[in-house]
């Protein structure tokens, strides 16, 4: 491969800026972040509005379930298929913006996005609530990707980097609220309106999309990979068909395997498939890259352990210890503000220790963080859980940033596109699994439906869920040698 380059250049603009084209002046009007500061605010309020769907919904599970009249953990299939809608649909994003214009799509986002939280809001049954599900995963799916495309396109390259931590800081702050705005309406109002307070955000994003986002376009498509685009989205249902079956019992071992054998034969025709195509969804040939693999897959097991953890929490504190909505979505905060204290010094570790030693080490630390978990019981203090939670939360903070830059650390900047539709998509694609692992292996230690079942079957999946995040650093540990100064400018 050609020179290296880091997380942050990769997402520079790769055209021209007004900057590049000529000498500086001191008399320039106003700034690229002036001219398009309401595009900012726009892709900020999209980060927010998705940031707080993904995480709102942990916190009223119970309630949630109670109205549907299912179990608790019989929720798990709304939490997976939006997730899941996300990993299937990001790949397209880049192509259906380049045909129909950023305008257009982010418009059609904003707006399936709202309709699917309208019919969320209105559900009576698990089966359709599911179905509005996916239908906002369909929406939010195009919402990430075309904002940080929009900016690229927009934004100069002095001012990226400020834009995007603007973003980034109103997407955290989503991430913050959405736990305690769940516990806090699901206990004094009604769950319904989670997906209801979309609605006016949505109309609100639909008349910021019409005065700010620009229209970027390509006039020479090329042509989308469509068949493997239904190999890879047959695939990844198939899997998670699998674990739906394994979680209802009844020792349905054929349907089982079935649908795993159907996942492997379809994944198998698309790897030969993309090996015959020019423009592939996921290019596979970037996997022959150290960096690019280890980060893929590093990031599967990592989230295979961790990405179940607060639901289970929220049915712990909840269920199993009897506490309110509120007050259970008051100990998911500490985990957002232990992300955020996280990145102050992120980049110094990166610099000091490169990402092998750090993720290395990181991995067994959320690992073993994870597993401590174990040690809660009905009467643990809530200052110790919201310790534990924020320390966690601290440790999963640097894990993230370190393995979400990784995959950029040794690949020329021409493939930096591919590269973060490959990584959103195995980002999200082992989130819904990990939430499918973390739910069947607690279903399956429940000895009944008491709220004290619930205190050990936490405590064996966590204990359980450690092992499998222990198992990331490892494949982390497959990382040559490297210079420590280049992860501190990933890192950045």
């Amino acid at each position: 491969m050609p020179e290296n380059i880091t997380a942050t250049e990769a997402a520079l603009p790769v055209s021209p800026s007004p900057e590049d084209a000529g000498p500086q002046t001191t008399t320039e009007p106003l700034s690229s972040r002036e001219r398009y500061r309401g595009l900012i605010w726009l892709v900020a309020a999209a980060f927010f509005m998705q940031a707080l769907d993904s995480t709102i919904v942990n916190t009223a599970v119970p309630a949630m379930a109670q109205a549907l009249k299912v179990t608790p953990l019989g929720m798990r299939t709304a939490l997976t298929s939006y997730v899941l809608t996300l990993a299937i649909f990001i790949p397209a994003s880049p192509w259906l913006c380049d045909r129909f214009g950023t305008r257009r799509i982010f418009a059609a986002a904003i707006a399936t996005f709202t309709i699917g939280s309208l019919l969320c809001g209105i559900a009576q049954t698990l089966p359709q609530l599911v179905a509005a599900r996916v239908l906002q995963g369909l929406g939010g799916a195009a919402l990430m990707p075309v904002g940080r495309y929009v900016l690229v396109r927009s934004i100069d390259k002095r001012d990226f980097v400020r834009s995007m931590s603007t973003v980034a800081t109103v997407g955290l702050l989503g991430s913050v609220l959405g736990p305690l705005l769940g516990g806090a309406l699901a206990q004094y109002a009604t769950w319904r309106l989670i997906f209801l307070i979309n609605v006016p955000v949505g109309l609100i994003g639909m008349w910021m999309n019409r005065q700010s986002m620009p229209d970027y376009r390509v006039d020479d498509v090329h042509r989308f990979d469509f068949m493997g685009f239904l190999l890879f989205a047959a695939a990844s249902a198939m899997l998670l068909t699998a674990s739906e079956v394994a979680s209802g019992g009844g020792g349905q071992w054929l349907w089982i395997a079935t649908y795993g054998v159907l996942a492997i034969v379809f994944g198998a025709i698309y790897v030969w498939h993309s090996r015959r195509t020019d423009h592939p969804v996921a290019d596979l040939s970037l996997l022959r890259v150290c960096s690019v693999w280890v980060s893929l897959a590093g990031n599967l097991f990592t989230r295979l352990g961790v990405s179940g953890m607060f639901l289970l929490l929220v049915l712990f504190l909840q269920i199993g210890c009897g506490w309110s909505p509120l007050m259970a979505g008051l100990m998911m905060v500490p985990q957002a503000m232990g992300s955020i204290a996280a990145k102050w010094f992120i980049n110094r570790l990166l610099s000091r220790v490169g990402y092998r030693r750090l993720l290395f080490a990181n991995t067994l630390m959320v690992a073993l963080l994870l597993a401590s978990f174990a040690l809660l019981g009905k009467g643990s203090p809530m200052w110790l859980i919201a310790s534990m939670v924020f320390v966690y939360g601290g440790f999963m903070g640097m894990q993230y940033t370190a393995m979400n830059t990784l995959i950029y650390n040794d690949l020329d900047v021409k493939y930096a596109s591919m590269a973060s539709s490959m990584a959103s998509t195995a980002q999200y694609l082992s989130m819904s699994f990990g939430i499918a692992l973390a739910s069947l292996l607690m279903e399956a230690l429940l000895k009944g439906h008491t709220p004290e079942d619930y205190i050990p079957a936490f405590r064996w999946t966590v204990l359980l869920l450690g092992v499998v995040t222990a198992t990331a650093s490892w494949v982390f540990s497959r990382l040559p040698a490297e210079r420590s100064s280049r992860g501190a400018r990933a890192g950045e």
